[in-house]
């Protein structure tokens, strides 16, 4: 009640200087009364206005904020009061401080406001004891009072209620008016005075001490499933994202992940990586636990040849996982059907139901091997038993390979026809040159085992052999024209038709050439005349020889290069050991020079290239061999006749000539004879 009075002081303090003190005198008593009454109404707006904002504000603010309140009305009052005492001007002297010193009393003063300070400090306990105590940035517990499509209001016993978005809570759509939730104390006032409050942030900071717990104690916990990564999906489990491994999701493949998203379900923590914050979450681990005890009693009542119902869990490019009941088995692709198949999907399709037969298992029945087709009859029981060697069958082409083609004579009856069953020709090629896949070929039965269900079939045989008739076809010393088709280091082998091959050995290429490899003559595919020099119809084997097709030249060189006889060559290489020689009055026609026979008359050796005459040493028509001399220009040097059945011409009248230098190198190549011994045995190898 006094802070009023204090104004009307202090307002006629400010006057000071503008009133005289007769006007002051006058006006404090007339108006002393009315000023008391304006006062008490001033008060109690001051203090309901203290009491309103006081929740805002500490006690110490409080007891500030009101002076400041009656301050604002001061000069209300003082226009008020300069208005009325204007025409009771009273020339008396007295000063304000004496009015105040009479009149005023301080004591009230004092006692009055210790009263109203301890009736606030009262009122603000009284209304503090109404709230919760909520800090800032601290989880709380809160209960839902109102649940919206949008959003969640949550009381915290504070003043005010706070909002959450209802997104924050679809982890949990089961969420009702009256759950107790924790909350983040954002803050306690935005800039509208309104209490924010976050879910999602106190989910954070408890979860991973939750996650911990859940683990630690095998306990299943509730999460959100969120979205679809690689591999599995995202889950918020406590606020945190946990990762679903697609093969933890269920017991049985998932085909669409995308099924579980926005669904909330049962997991278990199954491994946590304390340093990334990471964690993993396994619905399966459930599922497992249920199944296990199914799963034992399956399992001990398993028996070969027993016959089980499954479903088609997944099919693989190899085969079909089938589960039994909590335990799976498989049926490989060949115990599928009795006829072949390229993919299992043709047989079977996805969770569809299918009885199968175990096959097999091993010890610890982990692994269990099934069977399908076991149980319809062999399709081998209903061939035809009247069929056998000899006959001829139709079939289709259901596999190519390199080494022969799978014929299914019936549905689940299959022969084999190996590639050299395809042709009489004895140059193997790939199946896929004869037939193709799909195809319908003619075949005849080459052998055939009932027991074991195997059977080989031939087309070849639907021919007529061509080496049965060879002698009369192609008999000795007939001329005729072939395909290259392979190269060996001593030949050359040439189809004449198909299935009719010949050998055309190197040294049967041609009469002057020096041929090391057949390459060198000629090409593949190349054709060639040849002439047919040995026939073994038993062995299927051909002796061919293509410079028979010309005269040998050899008969003419017999007389021209007589021993004794003195030719111009041309030395076309040189060496330690000799050199050759060619003469340009009989191309192709080449003799060899030893080193001794090399020297020339001053003493120095013939370079290549070099021009001189040579005189001939020795000649042998049937290893086509002529060897010459230079130094027997010009000195009398030891002339070999060669000796070889047949070359009776080719040899020197006065045979062999011995002259005083017995230091005359002599021929290196050995014992003739025994050179065309060898000759004659390779051939017959050859052949």
């Amino acid at each position: 009640m006094h802070t009023s009075t204090w104004d009307t002081i202090i307002s006629l303090m400010s006057e000071e200087n503008q009133t005289p003190q007769e006007e002051v005198k006058k006006e404090i008593p007339v108006q002393e009364t009315p000023k008391v009454e304006e006062t008490i109404v001033e008060e109690t707006a001051a203090e309901e206005t203290a009491v309103e904002e006081a929740p805002k504000e500490e006690v110490t603010v409080v007891e500030e904020a009101a002076p400041e309140v009656v301050a604002e009305e001061a000069p209300k009052e003082e226009v008020t009061v300069v208005e009325e005492a204007a025409p009771e001007v009273v020339a008396e002297e007295a000063t304000v401080e004496e009015i105040i010193a009479e009149e005023f009393n301080w004591a009230d003063v004092e006692v009055s406001a210790t009263e109203m300070n301890a009736e606030r400090i009262e009122l603000m306990a009284a209304y503090e004891s109404t709230l919760g105590s909520s800090v800032e940035h601290q989880v709380v517990d809160g209960k839902v009072t109102v649940k919206t499509e949008r959003e969640v209001i949550i009381d915290i016993n504070s003043k005010s209620e706070g909002v959450v978005s209802l997104n924050e809570f679809r982890y949990n759509p089961e969420l009702a008016v009256g759950d107790t939730v924790e909350v983040l104390v954002d803050r306690q006032e935005d800039k509208y005075g309104q209490l924010v409050l976050s879910h999602r942030k106190a989910r954070s900071i408890k979860a991973w001490d939750r996650v911990n717990e859940a683990h630690d104690k095998d306990e299943i916990v509730k999460g959100y499933v969120k979205a679809r990564t690689k591999g599995g999906m995202i889950v918020d489990v406590f606020g945190l994202e946990a990762f679903l491994p697609g093969s933890q999701i269920d017991v049985k493949p998932i085909r669409d992940y995308d099924q579980y998203v926005d669904k909330t379900m049962e997991f278990k923590v199954v491994k946590i990586n304390h340093e990334f914050k990471n964690v993993v979450v396994s619905h399966k681990a459930l599922i497992e636990a249920d199944l296990e005890e199914q799963k034992k009693e399956i399992i001990s009542k398993l028996e070969k040849g027993q016959v089980l119902e499954g479903i088609v869990k997944n099919i693989t490019s190899y085969g079909v996982f089938i589960d039994l009941g909590g335990v799976d088995g498989l049926v490989h692709i060949t115990d599928l059907s009795w006829s072949r198949i390229n993919h299992p999907s043709e047989i079977v399709e996805l969770d569809q139901k299918i009885n199968v037969v175990i096959l097999d298992f091993d010890e610890g029945k982990t692994r269990i091997q099934l069977g399908l087709k076991q149980l319809e009859k062999h399709p081998w029981d209903a061939l035809d038993a009247e069929l056998s060697v000899g006959h001829k069958v139709n079939g289709k082409v259901v596999v190519l390979a390199d080494y022969g083609a799978f014929i299914e004579v019936l549905p689940g009856v299959e022969g084999l026809i190996h590639v050299s069953e395809m042709s009489w020709s004895a140059h193997l090629r790939s199946a896929g040159d004869f037939m193709k896949v799909g195809e319908i070929v003619e075949a005849e039965v080459l052998t055939l085992d009932r027991e074991d269900r195997k059977m080989s079939l031939g087309i070849k045989q639907l021919t007529t052999d061509p080496w049965t008739d060879i002698t009369s076809k192609y008999p000795q010393a007939s001329q005729h024209t072939g395909t290259v088709r392979n190269f060996t280091n001593f030949g050359i082998f040439l189809e004449l038709e198909e299935g009719i091959d010949g050998l055309i050995h190197i040294s049967d290429l041609s009469w002057t050439k020096k041929i090391k490899h057949p390459s060198e003559f000629t090409t593949i595919g190349a054709k060639l005349d040849v002439v047919v020099l040995d026939i073994d119809a038993d062995n299927r084997r051909l002796s061919l020889g293509h410079k028979q097709i010309s005269v040998n030249p050899w008969d003419n060189y017999a007389s021209v290069f007589e021993i004794g006889t003195t030719h111009s060559g041309t030395m076309v290489n040189s060496g330690d050991k000799g050199g050759d020689v060619t003469f340009a009055e009989h191309e192709g026609i080449e003799a060899y020079c030893p080193a001794r026979h090399i020297t020339k008359e001053d003493g120095a050796k013939l370079e290549k290239d070099e021009t001189a005459d040579f005189k001939v040493i020795e000649f042998n028509k049937e290893n086509r061999r002529i060897v010459v001399s230079h130094v027997g220009t010009y000195k009398e040097v030891e002339l070999k006749k060669a000796r070889s059945a047949g070359n009776t011409g080719g040899g020197s009248k006065g045979g062999n000539v011995s002259v005083p230098n017995q230091n005359v190198e002599r021929s290196t190549m050995g014992d003739l004879d025994a050179l065309a011994a060898l000759k004659e045995q390779m051939e017959k190898g050859g052949k």
